[in-house]
């Protein structure tokens, strides 16, 4: 049925994404505990032993036990490290959900898991089209428990979330209105999160060695080897030396706040409004994913954004400007921030790339899979090294100023 179809899509464009996460993390373990490589072996372990095991049946007895409704429909969804089911139920509220089984390492965050659902809650509160947990039947947001059809006796964090309706922005053809749009949601949801989102454990968010956090584009060096020895490769080690020179002495310089991480075109949800043929308007009906949420800065949140919406469109080039005219209406960036965006972006570009690589090294059998999206980052990544960052960021920020005379009706 279409809404199962979308959904899968979903969460099958985040298994690169989950299953970088998880190698990386182990990768983490590994290098700062032994100093020793990775070992593929070992990582394809610890995937075996976090993962949840739950069947369908005994996902739909986890949804009656624990948050007391009763299972009309259920189907499983795919992920890596985690489990996921898209539900109906007979009765209670929205009649949709998505369960979420988080794998028993990352179940031993609490904090973090909490902090992450609560900034949800809040969002949504705040007007914004966020998924909320359903209560379970003792009244929490979420809830530890055993069970799956495995050996042994784990735990594992479980939460179900309403089900969001709409179309991701990468199955739609993209245009400026779009783009100003999501330009001006990525500096919104940073913004109220920063100014007004309070938690106890909101500490969590500050997650040192995080991967995706566009500060540790240095981190990279530890996997560059997986590219091999070719052009690509060369303007990777490019990147992360410019970005070593030029943008981490600035961080302190920067404006900092609580960053989503991942508005990336899967995660954001659109329906289509006072749509024409020739000129289709959408509004953003979505967000999904906040388990990359961190401290950051909100050049971070700008460039993120950027850097997906070019994979997928025909002039990748133009699209920073559009994100950069929404995002500036909200939060116009200094001028050391936008001096960074260049390196940015690449650097969004270069922990994608190689990260892709690196796991397609430890599961060669998935390469085609991981491979995917890289062709065409490789392609926008040696595109903005060849034309030059002062000819991009010219093209960027002279489309943001003409919106300053002409800005798009709210």
């Amino acid at each position: 049925m279409p809404t199962r179809n979308i959904e899968e899509a979903r969460i099958e464009d985040r298994l690169i994404r989950d299953s970088a996460t998880l190698l990386l993390r182990e990768s983490f373990l590994t290098i700062n505990n032994t100093r020793d490589t990775m070992s593929s072996g070992n990582d394809c372990q610890a995937q075996t032993l976090t993962k949840p095991t739950f069947d369908e049946r005994g996902a739909a007895e986890l949804v009656d036990r624990v948050f007391g409704l009763k299972v009309s429909w259920i189907s499983s969804l795919p992920s890596y490290d985690d489990q996921n089911f898209h539900v109906r139920v007979s009765a209670g509220g929205a009649d949709e959900y998505v369960l979420k089984i988080t794998n028993s390492e990352d179940s031993q965050e609490p904090e973090l898991i909490e902090v992450q659902t609560q900034a949800m809650m809040f969002l949504s509160a705040q007007g914004f089209p966020s998924a909320t947990p359903y209560l379970t039947k003792d009244g929490h947001i979420m809830s530890l428990e055993s069970g799956g059809t495995g050996l042994g006796s784990k735990k594992y964090m479980v939460r179900l979330l309403t089900y969001l309706p709409g179309t991701p922005v990468a199955k739609i053809t993209t245009n400026a209105q779009i783009l100003y749009e999501i330009g001006r949601l990525a500096a919104s949801v940073d913004k109220v999160l920063s100014e007004k989102f309070q938690h106890p454990s909101v500490k969590s968010l500050h997650r040192g060695q995080f991967i995706w956090n566009l500060a540790n584009v240095p981190l990279l060096d530890q996997y560059i080897y997986a590219l091999g020895q070719n052009k690509y490769r060369a303007v990777v080690e490019q990147v992360i030396e410019q970005f070593k020179g030029k943008v981490i002495p600035k961080l302190s310089s920067f404006r900092a706040c609580i960053n989503h991480g991942d508005l990336n075109d899967h995660n954001i949800l659109v329906d289509s409004c006072f749509a024409s043929l020739e000129n289709p308007q959408y509004r953003v009906s979505g967000i999904l994913d906040f388990s990359d949420m961190s401290y950051g800065y909100y050049v971070f949140e700008v460039a993120i954004a950027i850097m997906y919406m070019m994979i997928e469109s025909p002039d990748p080039l133009s699209v920073g400007g559009h994100v950069l005219a929404g995002f500036e209406s909200i939060l116009p960036l200094t001028a050391e921030e936008r001096g960074a965006l260049f390196l940015l972006v690449s650097g969004r570009f270069a922990q994608s790339l190689v990260i892709a690589a690196h796991t397609a090294l430890l599961y060669p059998e998935n390469k085609a899979y991981l491979t995917i999206t890289a062709k065409t980052g490789w392609k926008h990544l040696m595109t903005m090294f060849e034309v030059g960052q002062e000819a991009v960021e010219k093209k960027w920020f002279e489309t943001a100023q003409a919106y300053t005379h002409h800005a798009p009706a709210p």
